[in-house]
């Protein structure tokens, strides 16, 4: 599902001004605002008191994949337990599918967390007494499915992750990578409307992560399910996420699109974070196009307007002319090697055209024309 899809859909978490505070009178901190002004070192010295989550607010959408990436200690981890209340909030207002989820008494939550939004972990937590598809199974059997049942829907789960033929291994005898799809499937079994992830791959070898990326990019494009992933590698984040919530001392910095966060880090901790990142391959060319001379709407290779600058450079190196960026039959604008070029150096084209033009753009030109 694209991004303007999901926004138009009603979120399936929505989460407004939530602190999770630890420490002695944690709940005087949220609405002090000299003690909420407070750096973690000033706080944690003038209270013993720490902010993990501060003051943080996004709607998940359904269908999308929604990251929350941070460096250790930025508050990621344990933003997501809050989203079931592993972990309690000390303030704020949660809510899924509009209901509130800091009502909700204990077996509303025990239902919450077994059938509507189910947690994957870096340690996948498998018993090794069970095999596989019994490991699959255990949910169900905690829910009181019957064996027959269960054991179908394990077996439909296993095969659903790629783990054929070894139903009846025990988790020692699999490897990390196997490991973990058995805790994926664990989490399908229950078909749970949100499936969260708490770093699940970072202590998988990079050859394994990469398969397991891949694994949840297949099943997200085949069942559409909402997803919530937390991770601390960048990479990660913009291979997967629809959008992305960027944690720095439990506030998010910056939230939007991959593109949105390369093409226009918010400051400069999002800027260091993505300085690295090679922009052709996450900007799309409805940035780096520019608007289309009289001539130009009829000829050159056609391109949508979310294709990648990458896939653009092949186009134009291999016409040897420009690209058009067409939309329902529309030419939206053009992208040229200038313009391709200005992407992998990270230049200012936006800039660099109103100095050309002698100032801002006029009110009533057309924005779709974005360009980096």
């Amino acid at each position: 599902m694209s991004v303007s899809e999901a926004a138009a859909t009603e979120p399936v978490f929505s989460v407004r001004n939530l602190w999770k505070v630890f420490g002695p009178k944690a709940g005087r901190i949220p609405g002090n605002k000299e003690l909420a002004g407070l750096s973690a070192g000033e706080l944690s010295e003038k209270t013993r008191c720490t902010a993990a989550v501060r003051d943080v607010s996004f709607d998940v959408h359904k269908g999308e994949v929604f990251v929350v990436m941070g460096l250790s200690g930025s508050g990621k981890s344990t933003l997501v337990r809050c989203l079931t209340r592993l972990i309690e909030p000390t303030s704020g207002t949660l809510e899924i599918d509009g209901e509130d989820v800091l009502a909700m008494d204990k077996n509303r939550l025990r239902e919450l967390r077994r059938h509507r939004a189910a947690m994957v972990f870096q340690h996948f937590g498998l018993l090794p007494h069970r095999t596989v598809i019994d490991n699959v199974a255990y949910g169900l059997e905690i829910q009181g499915m019957g064996k027959a049942e269960r054991r179908r829907r394990a077996a439909e789960m296993v095969a659903k992750v790629g783990l054929d033929g070894l139903a009846d291994r025990r988790p020692g005898q699999l490897s990390g990578g196997q490991q973990q799809r058995v805790g994926l499937a664990r989490a399908l079994a229950s078909d749970p409307e949100v499936l969260l992830f708490d770093e699940p791959f970072s202590a998988l070898d990079p050859l394994i992560r990469r398969d397991m990326q891949e694994e949840v990019i297949r099943l997200h494009r085949e069942e559409g399910r909402t997803m919530v992933f937390i991770t601390h590698d960048l990479s990660e984040a913009l291979r997967l996420g629809d959008r992305i919530a960027l944690m720095r001392d439990g506030e998010i910095v910056q939230l939007g699109t991959p593109e949105e966060i390369v093409a226009n880090p918010a400051d400069e901790y999002v800027r260091d974070f993505v300085r690295d990142v090679p922009r052709e391959q996450v900007i799309t060319v409805r940035r780096a196009m520019r608007p289309a001379g009289s001539t130009e709407t009829d000829s050159g290779v056609a391109v949508a307007p979310g294709t990648l600058v990458v896939d653009a450079i092949e186009a134009v190196a291999r016409s040897g002319e420009h690209v058009r960026v067409v939309e329902n039959g529309r030419t939206l604008g053009i992208v040229d090697h200038e313009r391709l070029l200005a992407v992998v150096a990270n230049v200012d084209q936006e800039a660099e055209d109103r100095d050309a033009d002698g100032g801002e753009a006029e009110d009533g030109e057309d924005r779709e024309v974005a360009v980096v």
